[in-house]
């Protein structure tokens, strides 16, 4: 289940909002120009390739790409690893996301399995949301936010882009993030 909590930006220790409620969460979003939706989950392996989980979501991925003009569809995944480099990269892959930034493009993610927390710095509140399998969020170009992945990451998400540099961040310098319960201190709530 999705989870929102909300806090004001110079408060982290003290929720004003959270709520699991889909119905919820889409209306407090949608204030700020962010879509949620709750997509049907289709049966994937864990070792399901990259294409498996595009063809899984063709129809969905399909829609969304002809209503909001994408032309770039991937896939990340991160799964918990015995490989040596695996804590290198989760590290360096969390480290990427966890400042604060914005993107010219829109943000759409679309989490086919596993969990992941995007926390937008909007209207002089923090919105984390915990998104799970099914969910796909829309975090409009221009707004600030974050997102982690956990200490032990383990999630397939399908990414939209409207270009073909893919993920590009503009980092604003803001140490916010640093300030507001991480995933792993979140997670450990539910």
């Amino acid at each position: 289940m999705t989870l929102l909590t909300v806090w004001g930006d110079d408060s982290p220790a003290e929720p004003v909002l959270r709520t699991e409620d889909p119905t919820e969460i889409a209306a407090v979003l949608k204030e700020h120009g962010v879509r949620y939706e709750q997509w049907p989950l289709q049966h994937l392996s864990d070792e399901s390739t990259n294409e498996e989980v595009l063809a899984a979501y063709q129809d969905r991925i399909d829609a969304v790409k002809k209503t909001e003009g994408y032309i770039l569809v991937d896939v990340v995944q991160m799964r918990p690893s015995s490989d040596p480099g695996w804590p290198e990269l989760v590290r360096n892959s969390r480290e990427k996301f966890l400042n604060e930034h914005t993107h010219d493009d829109d943000e759409d993610r679309f989490f086919a399995s596993g969990s992941g927390i995007f926390y937008l710095h909007v209207g002089g509140k923090v919105h984390a949301v915990f998104c799970e399998a099914g969910d796909l969020l829309s975090v409009p170009g221009g707004t600030t936010h974050w997102f982690d992945m956990g200490t032990n990451p383990e999630y397939k998400s399908v990414r939209f882009f409207h270009d073909e540099d893919g993920w590009v961040g503009n980092f604003t310098g803001s140490t916010i993030s640093s300030n507001f319960p991480t995933y792993d201190e979140i997670a450990a709530t539910r």
